[in-house]
């Protein structure tokens, strides 16, 4: 088992910049992946924002987010981050941190441990 718990959210004006932290405990010697879904409140739908294989450091990210957000990690401390600049309204959403120990993807099926979740609100 696999806990992990994201911080860092808050309001931000659009353009602005965010950091998001996630820490992860317990069995994380045997985590393949880590990943940032987000999801908007009102709809029941989670959506991939950015996935890193947490050995070689592989990175895939959403299309709506290339360019403007950073997923990193580090190892030695377990933790995941997520940098994000040139924040639009659009982005509003509750964001969660994902891991898993055996697969890498951009679907929620792909992550067996998840946390609550924090808010990022993006002002006009």
């Amino acid at each position: 088992q696999v806990q992990v718990a994201e911080s860092g959210g808050g309001l931000v004006q659009a353009g602005g910049s965010l950091r998001l932290s996630c820490a992860a405990s317990g069995r994380t010697a045997n985590m393949y992946a880590m990943a940032w879904f987000r999801q908007v409140p009102g709809r029941n739908l989670r959506d991939f924002v950015a996935a890193i294989k947490w050995g070689t450091g592989n990175i895939v990210y959403a299309n709506s987010v290339k360019g403007r957000f950073t997923i990193s990690r580090d190892p030695a401390k377990n933790m995941l981050y997520l940098q994000m600049d040139a924040l639009k309204p659009e982005d509003t959403a509750v964001y969660h941190c994902a891991a898993d120990s055996v697969s890498f993807g951009t679907s929620v099926a792909s992550y067996d441990y998840w946390g609550q979740g924090t808010q990022v609100t993006v002002s006009p």
